[in-house]
């Protein structure tokens, strides 16, 4: 988890994150309200943190909500990607779930389908047939060994990351997402290269950009949105995180959470390959 607290509380001094990360390097944490702006834009209230590798930089807005606990929605697809493939119960990125026959709201989820293109259109039904498959013991297992937010799987095998049990901040996000890139999951290279394959989402010669997406409802009935995941120029990576809160249920949560990120990366100086 990145203390930022700790950071700002110490008037931005540089401290040393070996407990963090096993590079060790020196993290400053940087809080920038220009960003505002993204999220007044589409009138919703939100966050946005990111993390530079290379410097140990953290960038934050909105540092209370960057610390407070949300439910994952769909971005628990990460993690329920690296415990299938772990524990064989997912194959490979290709294995196919046959559907259920039950015609859904998205369409894109009535078929067969394999796990890249589940990830893709974040099929629920997909993932919650893989959870049952796994079982409620063995995913709080992996669940407890990775530190992934309260732990809590309180609920059905097939929808306690969706009924508000399990909960995990944008900051504790963004350091699960530095460990899957390398490699520092308990879990065999190759899952953890599978679950990024799928992440990728555009590659051209100026970046590459990863992500996963998320959304969901709190129990106050509020809409709450993720984007997460990272983004390379010139072999540096960055990790991002944005999470977006709406005080209504009819939202377009889909293109809000895309435009601010989009916003803000461009903003940063991302996209044109000089970062």
């Amino acid at each position: 988890m990145f203390n930022k607290k700790i950071l700002l509380l110490n008037g931005l001094l540089p401290i040393a994150c070996c407990l963090l990360f096993a590079s060790c390097s020196v993290n400053k944490a940087k809080i920038d309200n220009s960003l505002k702006k993204y999220f007044d834009e589409n009138k919703v209230d939100g966050c946005f943190t990111m993390y530079n590798n290379a410097t140990g930089e953290v960038l934050v807005y909105h540092m209370q909500l960057d610390t407070m606990r949300f439910p994952p929605a769909s971005t628990f697809k990460i993690t329920n990607s690296l415990i299938g493939l772990q524990t064989g119960v997912i194959l490979n990125d290709t294995m196919q779930i046959k559907w259920d026959g039950v015609k859904r709201w998205n369409e894109d989820w009535n078929k067969d389908m394999g796990m890249k293109e589940a990830f893709k259109v974040s099929c629920v039904p997909y993932y919650q047939e893989v959870a049952r498959r796994i079982g409620k013991d063995t995913l709080q297992k992996w669940i407890d060994s990775i530190s992934y937010g309260n732990k809590n799987t309180n609920g059905p095998v097939d929808s306690f990351w969706l009924n508000n049990k399990l909960k995990i901040s944008p900051d504790e996000q963004l350091g699960f997402l530095k460990k899957l890139y390398f490699d520092q999951l308990p879990f065999r290279k190759s899952v953890h290269e599978m679950v990024r394959g799928a992440m990728l989402r555009e590659q051209n010669t100026a970046y590459k950009l990863s992500y996963k997406t998320g959304w969901g409802f709190q129990e106050d009935g509020n809409a709450i949105g993720w984007q997460v995941g990272w983004i390379e120029e010139n072999n540096h990576v960055y990790f991002f995180v944005t999470f977006v809160k709406a005080p209504q249920k009819e939202v377009d949560m889909k293109t809000i959470r895309t435009n601010i990120t989009n916003g803000i990366l461009k903003q940063l100086g991302f996209f044109e390959g000089k970062k």
